[in-house]
């Protein structure tokens, strides 16, 4: 190929089949379809095509087949600038499918016919070989075999980010610790830490905690309409959490999770210098976009839809103090709210070996408290102190650059049960 390469992604390729419906059946229960459609889905086909809309130069490495449903769907890749050099169509087997139900609520079911994609193996890496030297960032998910994912990432030396996708039983112990970040949904963060639940910032932190004594390099929580915790073991005594902005109104979470991948592949991939959590911030904005409209590929921004600039003003986020801290405080005693952190701006960011292992920048001189929501002051790898404060309400910005960088409005991850 011989030039650099934004994305590579490995994995599945399938056309989905989509029914609208109001509610989801249940076992053995007849619901009748409000409207239908097909579209080009597949975790990895999404995420490629998800990064490719943004702008980002991409190659998928997937397997189609040698039928009218892959001859359609290679041309779709074309269209959408898709490098399709590693996209072999299978003879005799067809294109994966899956069919999935969505209700009013936006919720979902989804059933996966692997099809062509059951040929993707450990050869299709090698094959690829000047591809994955050649690119910036690997996308992986869980669809595929996961021997073979595992040797994707085992063979590609930049950011490579694994998508715990649909979970799986069967995850072997040494996965966890090959992909530079780990990205996962709260149901998935509770079964592969063996915890009941997570569904609070403080319960993300100690899964995140969790991951990285088992091995993850860094690990990207995502938690619904709260945001996403981020850990890395770089600075494994400071867990962030960026918000999440909201949704207007929820028409199809379906393509949400891909949207979220695509876009944290594509910024990570541009924009190396700048902190985590300006890559998760902007990915928070493709799947808030996506999860406004019907379909999947058909629901991801484009470059004139996409708030690409999120990458050059300043994201809020805050530090999830450790439980250990709040244990010494003294339990009958109101704690203050602690202010929000702002990142420092792009121009000010130093280079680093590795984007996604940055820890974060240190907070403004006069950060605004912010009453409604506890967040914390943010440190290098100490637990933030409590805040005194009066009963007066929290004052506005005093000076032109407190005034100037707003809060980035970040989109909401699909509910913790979609994949």
């Amino acid at each position: 190929m011989g030039k650099s390469v934004d994305v590579v992604v490995f994995g599945t390729a399938n056309i989905d089949y989509i029914t609208y419906v109001p509610e989801l059946p249940k076992p053995g229960e007849l619901v009748a379809g409000t409207y239908m459609e097909t579209s080009f889905g597949g975790k990895a086909a999404n995420q490629c095509v998800a990064a490719a809309k943004l702008g980002a130069s991409t190659v998928l490495v997937a397997k189609l087949g040698k039928d009218e449903s892959g001859d359609d769907y290679l041309n779709h890749l074309q269209q959408h600038e898709v490098d399709v050099t590693h996209v072999q169509q299978v003879e005799n087997n067809p294109t994966g499918m899956s069919e999935i139900a969505v209700s009013e609520e936006g919720e979902q079911y989804k059933i996966n016919v692997a099809g062509a994609n059951a040929f993707l193996t450990a050869k299709d890496v090698n094959r690829a070989k000047k591809s994955f030297q050649d690119a910036k960032v690997l996308l992986c998910q869980l669809e595929t075999d996961m021997n073979a994912t595992m040797c994707a990432l085992r063979q590609f030396k930049g950011v490579s980010l694994l998508h715990m996708s649909p979970m799986r039983k069967d995850i072997p112990k040494g996965m966890i610790g090959l992909p530079s970040i780990l990205v996962m949904n709260q149901e998935a963060a509770a079964k592969l830490t063996d915890m009941e639940e997570v569904k609070t910032p403080d319960q993300a932190r100690s899964a995140a905690a969790t991951l990285i004594e088992m091995g993850a390099k860094s690990v990207i929580i995502t938690m619904g309409e709260q945001g996403a915790a981020y850990m890395a073991k770089k600075s494994k005594d400071t867990c962030t959490l960026v918000p999440a902005s909201d949704v207007p109104h929820l028409a199809d979470s379906s393509g949400a999770g891909d949207a979220f991948m695509g876009s944290l592949a594509y910024h990570i991939a541009r924009f190396p210098k700048l902190s985590t959590e300006h890559h998760i911030s902007a990915a928070h904005s493709c799947a808030a976009y996506s999860m406004g409209r019907r379909g999947t590929q058909p629901s991801f921004p484009g470059k004139e839809s996409a708030n690409n600039d999120l990458c050059f003003s300043s994201p809020t986020f805050s530090v999830i103090p450790p439980s250990s801290s709040r244990n010494e405080e003294d339990p009958e005693v109101p704690q203050t709210p602690p202010p929000s952190i702002v990142a420092t701006s792009p121009a000010e960011a130093q280079p680093q070996e590795e984007a996604v292992e940055e820890p974060p920048a240190p907070p403004p001189e006069n950060p605004i408290l912010e009453s409604n929501q506890p967040k914390a002051v943010e440190t290098d790898n100490e637990p933030p102190k409590p805040v005194a404060t009066t009963d007066e309400p929290p004052k506005a910005a005093e000076t032109a650059d407190e005034a100037a960088k707003p809060a980035v409005e970040t989109a909401n991850e699909p509910p913790a049960n979609k994949a």
